[in-house]
């Protein structure tokens, strides 16, 4: 037995938690008493506004100051942050996509501040904005800029801070659009050419360096509770990618191939109703990309038990953090080879993987890659209709979620009544006041920003111009917008007109409510107005309740993320609906849905029926319906046919029919 053993125990995974939020300074009191528990790296949650590239002031940013994640906004808050936390020492890990070259600058310039050798900095960006084109949404310029931007971030990072993963190609959040494991491992790989490609098509790099590369390309992966399944799809993605940069790239060196990732397991997995079970499902979803050594993750971060409620509190956060000590340091995972080598059933679900994963990658190659097939539509609609798919299982029941549609009978927990972290409305005031001050006190930015607008329109590396704005005391919104005023915005396509229905319930019933609500109302169809105000980018149900809907019978209006309450009302307006459907999962509820109703009211259609759809705790809802929401859906409302008759009752109790 003692053979068996390795020699020595492996080293364990970087042990992070995702954390951040209110403020710069909150955000570091979290992040030292993390470190001090025995965490081992950090990974910064950022706020939607520093995301998407917005001061705190700015009109989109209202209601969003510090929800989600710790605002950004210029040098001093990335100080504050990072106050006396040694740079050198630390692992980084930034979850960052469209402005990750701009906060990627503002850590290198704190560094520098700090005394550190930057060549010494380990972390990662995450910077995959493929992906927010699919998912997340936050994205802000055309694929083309974007993937300028990445390029010349990993270029610049290879030649002078070569510990750092300056991209980390992100699987996860095609798994929350709904991607099947071999999506998931195609899409992924996709993004990783495009990457790669354009890497090596603009010169910047050596083609002896090419290597250096491809070592430093991370992936960030999703784990669902299907541990067995998932663990089969991450040794399949390390066969394809030891693959993939053999033969394309020509690396030779095995260890510049191996395939390394960090890992969030399934948020969105997560259930309101009994969501005691989410600490079982973090624990097995864990299991997926640490049982393997072959395949073994390299960073962990795990999510908190009542992520479907709400923010964690520190306390829930430890408790995750716990999990990941419990498995590496007393349990005996790590005193063992590879524990699936030579199983037969492991090597076919692999095989399967593989041979299905190859098959996707081949298509979406041959549209002319991963970024005109998301030009296109078709990986949005691929993922939409994915997504249906699984929702539509788990309605019939196919798919079993304990406590949610089956075993649904459950003891008064002794957890009722529990807390989630409750973000201050003062937050952004404080943000607002802060930034007016900055702009006051610094010097003179009009130069570094004109700088930085003639490298975008020229075709050389944007880092340097980007360091000299961040040194200046530019803020994230000059920025962006400074980039915005050459490359443009982009909108994505929704996916919906292209998604495959996958109808579940009593749909036919739904449908005959809906003609007859529309015969008694005297008009052709139903319509119906999906919105999502403010920044929160994740599309996910508001594009599953928009599918259902249309196959009910409505003529839904979908014109996708990010729009401010009054493009809201005046799309209301235009479209002469008969319900408008606001769906917010960042926590900006109270203040984008009071701003949607005071809009309509002014617009004189105050008896429109308005419903909400989002992360949203009882309290909250109260307070929105009475304000005069006509109904609050929450992720225990899982049968979205149910929600779409919920829609035609509300439809008719607000003509009084």
């Amino acid at each position: 037995m003692d053979a068996e053993r390795l020699a020595e125990p492996d080293r364990p995974w970087v042990m992070r938690t995702y954390a951040g939020h209110s403020s710069a300074a909150a955000s570091n009191a979290l992040f030292r008493r993390n470190l001090a528990k025995g965490q081992t790296g950090l990974s910064v949650a950022f706020d939607l506004p520093t995301q998407t590239g917005y001061d705190p002031d700015a009109e989109l940013a209202r209601g969003e100051v510090g929800r989600v994640g710790v605002p950004v906004a210029h040098l001093g808050d990335m100080r504050a942050l990072f106050d006396g936390i040694d740079l050198e020492r630390a692992n980084t890990s930034m979850t960052i996509n469209a402005t990750a070259m701009w906060l990627f600058a503002l850590y290198v310039t704190c560094a520098r501040e700090h005394g550190v050798d930057i060549a010494r900095l380990a972390g990662t960006t995450q910077n995959d904005i493929v992906k927010e084109y699919l998912s997340r949404g936050t994205h802000i310029f055309p694929p083309g800029p974007s993937l300028r931007l990445t390029t010349d971030t990993i270029a610049w990072t290879v030649a002078n801070c070569p510990r750092w993963n300056p991209v980390n190609i992100c699987s996860y959040h095609l798994q929350e659009a709904g991607a099947t494991p071999v999506q998931e491992v195609a899409f992924a790989l996709a993004t990783a050419i495009a990457v790669l490609d354009a890497v090596r098509d603009s010169g910047q790099v050596p083609p002896e360096r090419f290597g250096d590369v491809v070592a430093r390309i991370s992936f960030f992966v999703n784990a669902s509770v299907r541990f067995v399944e998932e663990t089969a799809k991450m040794r399949a993605f390390t066969l394809l990618w030891d693959r993939l940069t053999e033969s394309r790239y020509g690396v030779a060196a095995p260890a510049a191939r191996r395939f390394r990732y960090g890992v969030q397991v399934n948020s969105l997995g997560l259930t309101e109703a009994q969501p005691e079970n989410n600490v079982q499902r973090i624990v097995l979803e864990m299991l997926g990309v640490t049982l393997s050594r072959d395949a073994r993750a390299r960073a962990v971060q795990l999510p908190a038990w009542n992520e479907a409620l709400g923010l964690p509190r520190p306390w829930d956060q430890q408790w995750s953090l716990r999990m990941q000590q419990v498995l590496a340091f007393e349990s005996d995972l790590l005193e063992y080879p590879d524990l699936f080598e030579g199983s037969k059933v492991m090597d076919a679900l692999v095989a399967g993987i593989v041979a299905g994963a190859t098959e996707e990658l081949d298509r979406v190659l041959e549209m002319g890659g991963v970024v005109a097939a998301v030009e296109s539509g078709y990986l949005k609609s691929a993922l939409v209709a994915s997504l249906a798919e699984r929702r539509a299982r788990m309605e019939r029941g196919d798919d079993v979620v304990v406590g949610v549609n089956r075993f649904t009978e459950t003891e008064p927990s002794p957890l009722t009544g529990f807390l989630v972290e409750q973000i201050d409305p003062a937050v952004e005031q404080a943000a607002v006041s802060s930034i007016a001050r900055w702009r006051a006190d610094r010097g003179d930015v009009t130069a570094v920003l004109a700088a930085l607008s003639a490298a975008a329109t020229g075709s050389g590396n944007l880092m340097e111009a980007t360091l000299a704005c961040a040194s200046a005391g530019v803020t994230t919104g000059e920025w962006a917008g400074a980039l915005r005023s050459v490359f443009g915005e982009y909108r994505a396509p929704t996916g919906l007109s292209a998604a495959i229905s996958a109808p579940a319930g009593n749909l036919d019933a739904v449908r005959e409510r809906v003609r007859r609500t529309a015969a008694d109302l005297g008009t052709g169809r139903l319509r119906m107005l999906v919105g999502k105000p403010g920044l929160d980018g994740h599309s996910n149900g508001a594009e599953q309740i928009a599918v259902r809907a249309r196959d009910a019978g409505f003529e839904v209006v979908y014109q996708g993320i990010r729009l401010t309450p009054a493009q809201i009302v005046a799309a209301a307006v235009e479209e002469d609906v008969d319900l408008v459907g606001l769906s917010v999962l960042s926590g900006s509820h109270l203040a984008a849905v009071a701003s949607v109703l005071a809009g309509l009211r002014a617009s004189g259609l105050g008896d429109l029926p308005v419903v909400v759809g989002g992360i949203i705790p009882p309290g909250d809802a109260e307070e929105l319906r009475a304000s005069g929401v006509a109904r609050v859906f929450t992720p225990k409302d899982f049968a979205i046919t149910d929600v779409v008759n919920e829609l035609v009752t509300v439809v008719r109790e607000a003509h009084n029919l």
